[in-house]
């Protein structure tokens, strides 16, 4: 019986010995990780910066005596504010302040001694009349715009100070989901605040924050006012920038977006250089390539993005590219979808020249292309996307006062003057006024060719057409 005991008393101690020490290891653990927080924190905190910004906004109306209640509860109810005599109201500026976050970074040009660069977002700064940065140790700057980029969400500043400590930039390409990240800033102005958590997605996009997005996804809490400050990795090295959180109350709610530094770090160094951001241009409107999309063009799959317009004059139109073509490939990379595919296009340099592999007809083959430059008018435009359930539309042909209306040519498709609600044309986004341009690949010029087409698809149930809606083409399949 006491060799029994005495077995089990040397099982118990075996068994609790490796609790023990799992307990003491687990703590050991956590504390590593938040001495690697700690000293992220020191080195980070002296480059990022507090940013206020003022500027002076006219207003229409004047009133000598602000309301007790708001502007807002007066004019719900007793309307404009009126001037005496039956004037009209006086226009008058009201100061406007903002603020968000920045971080000194080293340009191509390097930390030079007389100025010193801070990157932070384009929305912190527009509009500004005056700005003022602050740093940890409460020395304040006055700072200029180097230049902005509305698009990217993208904004340089410089400050009259050399010799500051500049963070390092980091591969953002290389961010894994999971991956510890740190943001900091000065959310709801409490300067030099340090949050932590994982990167949840990679490429981001079609979250219309901006017109080129490929944002890290984190659950790092980012509130009002991180705007502009760095996410750094555990080796405190930007791999983006704070920009947007998805918010229905204003305040954190377990998603923040941040710029990637490999975007960021290219428009900072053209604002530098240039004061503009200068991009690629192909001059082509394309759309997802949907599974019933793929289906209707003879694919396989439905990896890459469909051509739905091919601008005149483009550097797609002379390279050959035509409207239909399904693009898979670009610089020797899979294109997987529309976000991916714009930056990678807007980040090449003008007069490059660069190679598109494309799908046409069934068959793979190679476009030599060379890029063009994005002027202010021109866009590498995403068609809307569409979706299909239920048929009812009529149409009529196009007569020449309805083409001038429309801006299309006489006997160039046909017109749509009325969709039924909860049709199939309905639930596919097409409109009354809409141009139907083809179906199943083939021209349309009249009503009659239309209801041919239509009937020529009932076996199938299914018609591919391509729409016009305004200046913008795209494809459409309909299912019945």
């Amino acid at each position: 019986m006491h060799r029994y005991r005495m077995i089990l008393l040397l099982l118990v101690v075996l068994f609790a010995l490796p609790a023990q020490a799992l307990e003491k290891g687990g703590v050991e653990s956590l504390r590593q990780t938040g001495k690697a927080f700690a000293a992220v924190a020191r080195e980070v905190s002296p480059s990022v910066v507090f940013i206020q910004v003022e500027s002076i906004r006219e207003e229409q109306g004047s009133q000598a005596f602000p309301p007790p209640f708001g502007d807002e509860f007066f004019r719900r109810f007793f309307g404009e504010p009126f001037s005496p005599r039956g004037e009209a109201p006086r226009g008058h500026q009201r100061r406007a302040v903002g603020q968000g976050s920045g971080f000194i970074f080293s340009s191509k040009k390097g930390l030079l001694s007389d100025k010193t660069y801070i990157l932070t977002n384009s929305h912190v700064v527009e509009d500004a009349d005056k700005i003022r940065v602050q740093f940890q140790d409460d020395r304040e700057f006055e700072g200029e715009i180097v230049g902005t980029d509305p698009k990217s969400d993208i904004a340089v500043i410089e400050i009259a100070a050399g010799g500051l400590p500049a963070l390092k930039w980091g591969d953002s390409s290389k961010l894994q989901v999971g991956e510890w990240v740190v943001a900091m800033g000065n959310p709801f102005g409490l300067s030099h605040t340090l949050t932590v958590g994982v990167v949840s997605a990679t490429g981001r996009t079609s979250l219309g924050i901006s017109d080129y997005e490929d944002f890290i996804q984190t659950d790092a809490a980012i509130n009002p006012g991180n705007s502009g400050g760095p996410l750094v990795n555990l080796n405190g090295e930007v791999v983006g920038v704070n920009t947007a959180i998805f918010s229905r109350s204003g305040g954190y709610m377990g998603i923040g977006f941040a710029i990637p530094s490999k975007l960021a770090k290219v428009i900072a160094n053209q604002l530098i250089e240039t004061g503009e951001v200068t991009r690629g241009y192909l001059g082509i409107v394309i759309q997802p390539l949907t599974a019933e999309l793929a289906e209707s063009f003879n694919m396989e799959q439905s990896q890459g993005i469909l051509v739905a317009q091919v601008s005149e004059d483009s550097p797609a139109k002379k390279a050959g590219l035509k409207q239909g073509d399904v693009i898979v490939g670009y610089q020797d990379k899979p294109v997987k979808d529309i976000g991916s595919f714009r930056n990678r296009v807007a980040l090449t340099a003008p007069g490059s020249h660069e190679t598109l592999t494309i799908i046409r007809d069934g068959k793979q083959q190679k476009v030599k292309i060379t890029i063009g430059e994005l002027s202010q008018e021109q866009t590498l435009t995403e068609a809307p996307t569409q979706s299909a359930e239920e048929l009812g539309l009529a149409v009529q042909t196009l007569t020449p006062e309805l083409a001038k209306q429309f801006d299309v040519k006489a006997g160039e498709g046909v017109v749509v003057t009325g969709v039924e609600r909860g049709s199939i044309a309905a639930m596919a986004g097409i409109r009354t006024g809409n141009v139907i341009l083809q179906i199943n690949r083939k021209p349309i010029h009249s009503a009659k060719e239309f209801n041919r087409a239509i009937q020529e698809s009932q076996e199938g149930k299914r018609a591919l057409l391509l729409i016009r809606s305004g200046n913008m083409q795209h494809y459409v399949v309909l299912r019945w």
